[in-house]
């Protein structure tokens, strides 16, 4: 008996999980175990569903979306997901995935709707990002599934807007060019003005300046108060 027992042991099937999986066994209908990876018997009256727990990367597809304002935006956003509960994942929803997917845009449409289209030029991302992770996260762990990470990927803005946005950020250094423009040329006038009331205040400096100011090979004559006569050089 021993022997037709080893034979029965070595002829059963088996299942080989890789390590990037895992495998639900149910027997009878009811979930037993997960399987981690390996090589293992395949019990009698059992069935397995051999899942892929690596990181899924999935995109969002655009969707138009309103503001506080009123202001329509298209946003997109990527999620970064594994399997958490392999028995969750297979028996709470047929589509989990998709379950997943529509919560990530309540939650987009939720964000939109406290922010304003200017706070979304100034900072397309800022604005969403806050605990929009947490509120997926809880909504998918329902399904089976852990959330690593959820990100707004695209926010467009109406063009009309954009270039609204443009043109003010044109105009405002702009402004501020010229600004410092005429703070320079302000700088310059008080420095001549200074320059000017030294003059006037040391003569002798304003002829040594007037001297230096004249080009090589000029003739100056120095002309004594109170004296007919002059003495010139060059």
């Amino acid at each position: 008996m021993s022997l037709i027992h080893s034979l029965i042991h070595v002829l059963r099937p088996r299942l080989t999980v890789q390590p990037w999986q895992v495998a639900l066994e149910r027997r009878d209908g009811e979930p037993t175990r997960v399987l981690q990876p390996g090589r293992h018997i395949e019990r009698t009256r059992a069935t397995y569903d051999v899942l892929d727990v690596r990181q899924h990367i999935d995109v969002v597809p655009a969707q138009e979306l309103l503001t506080a304002d009123g202001v329509t935006v298209k946003v997109s956003a990527v999620w970064v997901w594994t399997i958490g509960d392999p028995v969750v994942f297979t028996e709470k929803v047929r589509d989990p995935v998709h379950a997943v997917y529509l919560a990530i845009q309540l939650a987009l449409r939720d964000a939109l709707a406290t922010q304003e289209a200017e706070a979304l030029v100034r900072s397309p991302r800022t604005g969403l990002v806050a605990g929009f992770t947490e509120t997926v996260a809880g909504a998918a762990a329902e399904v089976g599934i852990r959330v690593h990470d959820v990100v707004v990927k695209d926010v467009v803005l109406p063009i009309d807007l954009r270039m609204a946005y443009s043109e003010l950020v044109v105009g405002r250094h702009r402004a501020q060019a010229q600004l410092e423009a005429a703070r320079a040329e302000t700088a310059a006038l008080r420095s001549l003005a200074n320059g000017a009331k030294l003059l006037d205040d040391h003569p002798s400096l304003a002829q040594l300046r007037l001297v230096q100011a004249l080009p090589p090979g000029s003739r100056v004559e120095l002309v004594q108060p109170g004296r007919s006569g002059s003495r010139s050089g060059e």
